[in-house]
């Protein structure tokens, strides 16, 4: 497989990103306790923790693999593997689900394709759901990247999705 055949989750760390791990695990009390962040600089990096990062990651801060995937995939916003360009994350809590989750669920999936867990064919979109966001006075509600949007209807919902498109 030549380099411009791998995928991002293939390329090992460089040298660039082991500094920015060891200079986060110098200022943690232990080394094992930069896992958390160690992983989200590696995630934005490359959009996902690969398998091959995970395991150079743990050796960094001195954790087998197992101990590391354990906090990766105890945080719901780690991601063991690929996710689109942009990752929706749609609010399933009571007050969203009262306050019509299902609609908005609804549309994304005729609007995008997809339904919670998948990524769109061009690789733009993610859904995924999300237990709170804590915008329950403004329900339904998602975030789409950082940005967090409430009081989703039809129409606001689409306008929203046109500004990732």
């Amino acid at each position: 497989m030549s380099i411009a055949e791998q995928s991002p989750g293939d390329a090992p760390l460089d040298a660039a990103l082991r500094d920015e791990i060891a200079a986060v695990a110098r200022h943690a009390e232990q080394k094992r306790a930069a896992g958390t962040d160690a992983l989200k600089l590696v995630q934005k990096r490359f959009g996902y923790i690969s398998d091959r990062h995970l395991a150079e990651v743990a050796a960094l801060l001195e954790m087998t693999p197992a101990e590391l995937d354990g906090v990766a995939t105890f945080y719901n916003l780690i991601f063991r593997r690929p996710v689109g360009r942009h990752v929706i994350l749609l609010c399933d809590s009571v007050a969203c689900w009262v306050m019509g989750e299902a609609a908005a669920r609804a549309q994304i999936r005729d609007r995008l394709g997809i339904k919670p867990g998948e990524t769109t064919a061009d690789g733009r979109f993610t859904l995924l759901p999300i237990v709170c966001l804590g915008h329950c006075d403004h329900a339904p509600a998602m975030m789409v990247d950082e940005d967090q949007y409430g009081d989703l209807d039809a129409a606001r919902l689409d306008a929203i999705l046109e500004r990732y498109r």
